[in-house]
Order: structure tokens, then sequence, then C-alpha cells
């Protein structure tokens, strides 16, 4: 059953289908990849301050804040298309989705931290919740609209041409002359 979008539009099954297999892909694939246990010799400890690992990045210059700041961004940044996809909000307004989404990022993100807390090697970083949540939040206002727009401009049939209109007399013109006619209005398609 397909969905009606605003404006009547319908919103192709097959692009919420391709959405929801990439969106599972992705979950799996970030599932093995933060929740797997790790045999490390030590471990630092858990971090619950906000930005103080993004301070520590900073301050290790820029290579390392080039990798813990941009792999904190990118983690989880493919929801911030993925989500709306897979849920057929392609005909929604842009800031509602937009909230949707973050939320739902800054969700799988926290719990995503809050299932590390069991898993042996892997450390509770607050931090990461926000720059996952930000890496979320930046695919979809930067990502998520021109796609959005190239979707919909793909799914538009061009328009139909111009019927030709025939005059349909209403009754013979008799010796008392024509009969006065409202004039006609068409019918938008």
């Amino acid at each position: 059953m397909q969905r009606l979008g605003s404006g009547g539009e319908t919103a192709d099954p097959r692009i919420r289908v391709a959405g929801l297999l990439l969106l599972a892909a992705h979950l799996l694939f970030v599932g093995w990849l933060t929740l797997r246990p790790l045999s490390v010799p030590w471990m630092a400890p858990a971090n619950l301050h906000p930005l103080a690992t993004i301070r520590s990045d900073l301050a290790d210059g820029p290579r390392a804040a080039f990798e813990g700041i941009g792999s904190g961004l990118l983690l989880l940044a493919p929801l911030g298309v993925l989500l709306p996809l897979a849920a057929g909000r392609l005909h929604r307004p842009l800031l509602g989705t937009a909230a949707r989404t973050v939320f739902a990022g800054a969700m799988v993100s926290l719990g995503i931290a809050l299932l590390q807390t069991g898993v042996p090697g892997q450390v509770v970083d607050v931090d990461s919740v926000l720059l996952n949540t930000a890496g979320v939040a930046l695919a979809q206002f930067l990502l998520f609209p021109p796609l959005r727009r190239w979707i919909r401009g793909r799914d538009r049939t061009p328009p139909s041409p111009p019927r030709a209109r025939t005059r349909v007399p209403l009754r013979e013109e008799g010796a008392q002359g024509s009969t006065p006619r409202a004039t006609r209005v068409g019918i938008a398609p």
C-alpha cells in the first residue's frame, strides 16, 4: 500500500525498501564496530564530562582531532539520509523530518553508549553521543534536501499535452436565436 504525501503525491515503495535495507545494513555494521569485545591491556575511564574528549583531541594536534572528531561525526551520519528514506518522509515538511531524524539519531547513539557499558574493552564517552548526533544533523541538513529534490523530481511524470476543446452546441439554433450560455470553466485533472 502506498502512502499519500502532502499534495496527494505517492511515495515510491522501492525507495522506501531500499532505504530500509541500507539502514539495516548500516546499523548492523555500526553494531559490530561499536559493540564487539576488544582485548586491550589498558582502558581509559569512561568520559561523562561533555567536550572533554573533543578538547583532548584538539590539544593532541590536527591529525588526532581529524581522526577523533571525524570518526565520531561519520559513524552515524548516514542515518541523516537513511532514516527519512526508510520512513517514507520524502513529501513531508523538512523541518519536522529533520527534528525526528536528529532525535532518532541521538537515541540510537545513546542506546549504543548504554550497551557499551557491558562490553569488555569498550568505553562510554558522552562526546561520542554528541558527535554522532551532530553527524546525523549535518547529513540531514546538507545531504537530504538535494537527494529529496532529486527523488521528487524523478518521480514526477511529465504533464500530458492539453486536449483540444470542441464546442458542443446545447441545442440547435432556431428562429428565436441562440440560448444565452454561461462561460465554461475547465476541470483540473
